[in-house]
């Protein structure tokens, strides 16, 4: 099994991100819209620490998966 990255793994990935990120407005709008509305009153430090352990996460998760 090839252990490189091809393009249909990459749109694979792709559908699965659009997936994920379009459940929460189609199935619960308000709370959706809510949440999102909290996201933007945090602060840029707040920010930044999430997306660093989603970056964190993800990575872990490359490198365990890999």
């Amino acid at each position: 099994m090839e252990s490189g990255l091809d393009s249909n793994t990459f749109w694979l990935a792709m559908a699965l991100v659009l997936l994920v990120e379009g459940f929460m407005p189609f199935v619960s709008p308000a709370t959706w819209r809510k949440t999102f509305e909290q996201i933007l009153r945090l602060s840029d430090g707040q920010l930044r620490f999430f997306g660093l352990c989603s970056l964190l996460l993800g990575l872990l998760l490359i490198w365990w998966l890999g």
